[in-house]
């Protein structure tokens, strides 16, 4: 596994499809800051619930200047089904080939009722103007994230 980013860092670029087919690129974001997550699959109950906090927050993220990208192993049928079932308008990206969950550090060995297994690793980074990593929060918690993440970034009133 690649060793977890941290502060300082250089975002790895990526260009993965998103829920419309369309190729999105990291760097297209360049100037501006960006709010990367990772989850593991479209459609689950946690991943949904995480996603649904993005979007009901996201008009506050915008307006605060960050965007926002969220990015798992589903295909981009998957993808599109749940930005349609979820009225999602941040792009989802598919890496089904796992190529940037590697380069991020955030696929590898997780836990759960005592078993281990290879997954994606929730996890959220902020990505500033210049393209370095300026927050990364690795095993975050599907509930309550989004808010903390707000809280964090001094948006919270």
């Amino acid at each position: 596994m690649t060793e977890r980013l941290s502060p300082g860092d250089d975002a790895p670029d990526f260009t993965l499809p998103d829920s419309e087919g369309k190729n999105v690129s990291l760097s297209d974001f360049r100037g501006q800051s960006v709010v990367v997550y990772f989850y593991p699959a479209a459609s689950t109950p946690g991943c949904t619930k995480q996603a649904c906090d993005f979007r009901d927050n996201l008009a506050e993220l915008n307006d605060a200047g960050y965007q926002v990208i969220g990015i798992s192993p589903d295909k981009q049928a998957k993808l599109a089904k749940f930005a349609e079932n979820e009225k999602l308008t941040f792009p989802l990206l598919g890496d089904p080939e796992k190529t940037v969950l590697e380069a991020w550090a955030v696929y590898g060995e997780k836990k759960n009722y005592g078993r281990t297994y290879m997954g994606v690793i929730r996890s959220t980074f902020v990505v500033d103007p210049e393209g370095k990593i300026a927050h990364a929060w690795y095993n975050v918690r599907a509930a309550g994230h989004v808010a903390k993440l707000i809280r964090d970034l001094g948006l919270a009133a």
